[in-house]
């Protein structure tokens, strides 16, 4: 009770002698201090929509185009071929300007209009220039003379110092490929792998296809093509994301190990500390778009930086047809499972980002809790590891109002999901097979209750400090999260690091108010569908066979000398792997049936990423 009063600004009685008013500057102060974060955070975001705006030029680039425009006009030059005299003469006849007046303010619309000339210019040219793909099919290693002029080129439109979504309006549409060349490509691909008589009758399949009704849906994609610049972004991330019925556990929700060797800590809550820390740096890097966009080709060509948008504050909300993605613009709290409990921890004090000592004491907190869970609440996570459809029927029933509300939009709102694991986990020399079959599966679904699949990142914190991520997938693809794994892992080790006892560096701060424990009510109609969601979860989880190794033989440096990429390695590994296993290609198989995981390289699944 004591924090809910000092979370009062003001109290009042009323009194035979008038109104007694009292007033809570320590709360005041809070809400002073919030309010200033709030707009800080307005002010970047205005700033960096201004320098993206104008990019490859830059605002200042502006004062030297007026001051380049007006100083000629001293010098008895007309840079603009008369223009400036046109608009002298227009600003003449308000007759509210002086002659040295009027001079300047001409000078000066026509180098603002020079400049967004020239910016407009720059853009269209770099997008011309970004259509070009003929460096993708050029030998490797083997550049021609064409393909170098054209990187210059590049460059120099890309401009300097690029922010995270400064290329966004300087990127081509995705082109619609033609009918007949899709219909070729398909039937080379699927040829190998057909019967003679099976592909005659496909080849005659797919020319209807390309005279009849190819050229009618044709039509359609390209006027899609002409509204949006990625005509089948949205199609992918609902139909093949958002439309499926089955869990995302498993399926659909990938992970993220910790380094293996190495453990700075084996004290959990400072582990938890230090990642959550650093966590929420790269947010705030995100936030400023200080992040550098992610290039191909030496640093060349950019790519587009779109799904690093949702990256924070997301979360899948189920739909009984589809889902559909809730991002906020902001969210100042995280949430923390722990032994069946729900907690919401507040991430600043003091209008300021809570220092990593000062998360590791409340994570510790959280563990030193003696409270027990509410009925329904140690597995009311089920519902987002089983079918979606059981889990939208109950959200819509039992979550719709009340206290029950209020803590489901605390998880859904929060920042990301954070688990503070009960088991030890982690690769041991002793027992490298079965500790990474159980690291790999507990990443990957837990217990199936203990982590929120619908949040697109849980952040997981074992006993014995090791730690790693799980990742819903329709929001991104996995070298985002990979990127910020990577910032997360160095920051920790390289940046934040830990004082001589284990904990986080620096000291407690007794004023931060406790963690809050979620409130529900959940009913025993909603307890049953909770408990039927972790069977069918727990079916799911117990058919996972993994075997997680590891394989120091060599790496992708060696690959790259054989003039391929890892991705495309590891997919003729898995391919070559499965036909000497069951002696036929892998397409040929039902997806149920195989026995060994695809890696798809277009927004596909992926089962694990080690960092040694």
């Amino acid at each position: 009770m004591a924090e809910a009063h000092q979370a009062v600004a003001f109290q009042f009685t009323v009194t035979p002698d008038g109104i007694d008013l009292r007033l809570s500057h320590e709360a005041l102060r809070q809400i002073y201090l919030s309010g200033l974060h709030s707009w800080k955070k307005k002010f970047i975001r205005f700033k960096n929509g201004i320098i993206t705006g104008v990019y490859p030029a830059s605002p200042s680039s502006w004062l030297i185009v007026v001051v380049g425009v007006v100083s000629t006009m001293y010098t008895k030059i007309d840079p603009s071929l008369g223009i400036i005299a046109k608009i002298n003469r227009t600003l003449d006849r308000t007759g509210c300007m002086s002659s040295q007046t009027k001079k300047v303010v001409s000078g000066v619309l026509f180098g603002t209009g020079l400049w967004v000339a020239l910016i407009i210019t720059m853009r269209y040219s770099l997008k011309v220039l970004l259509s070009y793909h003929g460096w993708m099919f050029a030998q490797h290693g083997k550049l021609s003379r064409a393909t170098k002029i054209w990187m210059g080129m590049v460059k120099i439109f890309s401009g300097r110092k690029p922010m995270l979504y400064s290329f966004q309006t300087s990127l081509p549409r995705l082109p619609v490929p033609a009918v007949q060349d899709t219909v070729n490509r398909y039937l080379e691909s699927v040829k190998p792998l057909m019967k003679e008589g099976d592909f005659t009758r496909m080849t005659a399949l797919a020319q209807d296809f390309a005279i009849n009704l190819g050229p009618r849906l044709q039509w359609y994609l390209k006027l899609k093509s002409w509204w949006a610049t990625n005509y089948v972004s949205d199609w992918w991330e609902e139909y093949i994301y958002l439309r499926g019925r089955g869990p995302l556990m498993v399926n659909s929700n990938y992970y993220a190990m910790d380094l293996l060797y190495i453990t700075p800590t084996h004290i959990q809550a400072a582990r938890a500390g230090n990642g959550i820390h650093a966590i929420l740096l790269y947010r705030r890097k995100l936030d400023r778009e200080e992040i550098k966009p992610i290039f191909l080709l030496g640093s060349t060509v950019p790519l587009c930086s779109a799904q690093w948008e949702r990256m924070f504050n997301t979360s899948r909300i189920p739909g009984e047809e589809t889902d559909t993605l809730q991002h906020l613009r902001d969210s100042k709290h995280i949430v923390v499972f722990h032994k069946g409990r729900y907690f919401k921890v507040w991430l600043y004090h003091d209008g300021r980002l809570l220092k990593p000592r000062e998360i590791e004491q409340q994570m510790q907190r959280i563990l030193d809790d003696p409270s027990e869970p509410q009925a329904g609440e140690a597995k009311l996570a089920a519902l987002t590891a089983g079918d979606r459809v059981p889990w939208a029927k109950c959200r819509q029933a039992y979550f719709g109002h009340g206290k029950n509300k209020q803590s489901l939009d605390a998880v859904e709102k929060a920042t990301f999901f954070v688990t503070l694991d009960e088991t030890e986990q982690g690769y041991r020399e002793e027992d490298p097979v079965t500790s990474m079959d159980s690291y790999a599966k507990s990443l990957l679904h837990g217990r199936c209750f203990d982590r929120w699949f619908d949040k697109s990142i849980t952040f997981v914190i074992f006993k014995n400090g090791k730690m790693g991520i799980n990742a819903e997938h329709s929001w991104a693809d996995a070298p985002i999260i990979g990127h910020l794994w990577e910032y997360v892992l160095a920051t920790d080790s390289f940046q934040l690091g830990y004082a001589e006892d284990g904990h986080c560096k620096g000291d407690t701060n007794p004023n931060i108010p406790y963690p809050t424990r979620l409130q529900w009510d959940i009913p025993q109609e909603c307890q049953e569908v909770i408990e039927t969601s972790l069977s069918s979860a727990n079916l799911l989880a117990s058919d996972v066979d993994f075997c997680s190794f590891l394989f120091s033989a060599f790496g992708k440096g060696l690959i790259k000398k054989c003039r391929t990429s890892p991705d495309a390695f590891v997919q003729l590994s898995l391919q070559l792997a499965h036909y000497k296993t069951d002696g036929t290609s892998v397409q040929r198989k039902h997806l149920g049936q195989q026995r060994f995981p695809v890696l798809h390289r277009s927004r596909g699944r992926m089962w694990g990423m080690v960092a040694e």
